[in-house]
């Protein structure tokens, strides 16, 4: 009994603290996975899917804040060229448009400078002068739609470039565990997760802009139809 009771004692005195090791290795492996460890695991890659997501960037920055500009218009700029019609003023309208800041000013100063002329054709300059305007809103919108489908699909680059690094890595070491193939799985799964956010990004982008475009287009229709039927109401008297 002596002896069981000593080789008992003995046992429990030179476990290994197998619990301690496991809670340190699983704090190191945590403290190894933060972001920017992870976006390293994904290659080169990574690269061309950072260089999309700064020019979408960039690409939605100035163009907000151009569309921002253009959709710009004080309730009072109407009623003030409708009132120096109304007096027969109109050079004194075409200079008020030319000196005003909103861009929808130059709509209807395309317009004014047509007075005399059959309505049809002054309907022709503002609607020829809209599709600047438009054109100038729409400007590399296209580029950021081509990103938000383009970003996904170096996501896929990035997942059949880590598998063959996977292969690559089982045919060299002769066997597979997890040290083999971790290289290639990380950049697998990095760059897909990257490419996708990036291209989801850039489409939220590109929604919020051609959003604000349609409704500019729309104000500057409105504000087009409220000055044809100003230039009516005077030959109507």
């Amino acid at each position: 009994m002596t002896t069981l009771l000593s080789i008992l004692l003995q046992t429990t005195t030179f476990e290994p603290d197998t619990t301690s090791t496991t809670v340190t290795t699983v704090t190191k492996v945590g403290e190894d996975l933060n972001l920017f460890g992870l976006l390293e695991k994904g290659g080169w890659v990574m690269v061309p899917i950072f260089v999309l997501f700064f020019i979408a960037l960039f690409l939605f920055i100035e163009r907000y804040r151009y569309i921002s500009k253009t959709s710009r218009l004080d309730n009072t700029f109407l009623f003030s060229i409708k009132e120096m019609l109304f007096a027969g003023n109109i050079q004194g309208a075409i200079n008020y448009c030319k000196t005003s800041p909103f861009p929808i000013a130059r709509l209807l100063e395309k317009g004014l400078n047509r007075i005399g002329s059959p309505m049809r054709d002054i309907e022709n300059a503002i609607e020829n002068s809209a599709r600047v305007e438009i054109y100038n809103m729409e400007k590399n919108l296209g580029i950021l739609s081509a990103i938000a489908k383009i970003a996904p699909m170096f996501g896929f680059l990035g997942t059949v470039s880590g598998m063959i690094r996977t292969f690559h890595n089982i045919s060299v070491a002769n066997k597979i565990d997890i040290s083999t193939i971790a290289s290639g799985i990380y950049e697998k799964m990095v760059t897909s997760a990257t490419g996708l956010m990036v291209g989801i990004i850039a489409y939220f982008f590109y929604t919020i802009l051609t959003t604000m475009i349609d409704r500019t287009v729309n104000k500057m229709e409105v504000t087009a139809i409220d000055f044809l039927d100003i230039l009516h109401k005077p030959a109507s008297k």
